[in-house]
């Protein structure tokens, strides 16, 4: 009886192949029979579960996209019952440093897709939805942090959860070049949040 293919599965094997020519070569060169090839698949399997070149690299961005939100719940998940407000949001803004390999590999694959969400509406849309979402969120946790008395007076949460993510994203920049530690950025982030929050 002939083995029963998993489909995710096989979509995960080749946005893992995407992400490897991204992270060695960047994206601007890769062609589908090189997406093929790395993935050890044919060109008619890839296009059939991906179809264009586009296609294949927004679909293998969405798949990453989603790992990275597992990843971050489950390390959400470890700060315990009840963190404290400024606790989460720390986390978030941890999350989008390369901390660790898993998460320097993947903003690593971000930085190929770079130029490509400058130009491809369908890639951009992509990026700016993830990007919203996460200062959407830290402006929302510290709205709740100000209703709560837990913010420095004066402060805005809008602009803190623009500020806030938009140095984030600057910070990851600098430890991808290793211009900046990671216990360096971490202060920042500290001191920063210490700016907005009443309490440690």
């Amino acid at each position: 009886m002939p083995r029963q293919v998993d489909h995710d599965e096989r979509r995960r094997q080749i946005a893992e192949a995407v992400w490897r020519l991204a992270m060695r070569g960047g994206l601007e060169q890769v062609t589908l029979r090189q997406v093929a090839t790395e993935a050890d698949v044919s060109a008619r399997l890839l296009q059939y579960y991906f179809g264009t070149r586009d296609q294949v690299l927004l679909g293998a961005l969405e798949i990453l996209n989603a790992d990275a939100e597992r990843q971050a719940k489950r390390r959400m998940d470890e700060l315990g019952e009840s963190p404290t407000i400024r606790t989460v949001v720390r986390g978030v803004l941890l999350e989008m440093l390369p901390l660790d390999q898993e998460r320097r590999d993947r903003h690593t694959v971000y930085a190929a897709y770079f130029v490509r969400f400058l130009t491809e509406p369908a890639l951009a849309s992509v990026a700016e939805a993830a990007t919203s979402g996460l200062a959407d969120l830290v402006t929302d946790l510290i709205a709740a942090a100000r209703a709560a008395g837990q913010v420095v007076e004066g402060v805005e949460p809008a602009v803190e959860g623009a500020f806030l993510t938009a140095g984030a994203e600057g910070l990851q920049t600098r430890m991808l070049l290793s211009q900046l530690s990671s216990d360096d950025a971490i202060a920042i982030i500290d001191r920063q949040l210490d700016r907005v929050f009443t309490t440690a």
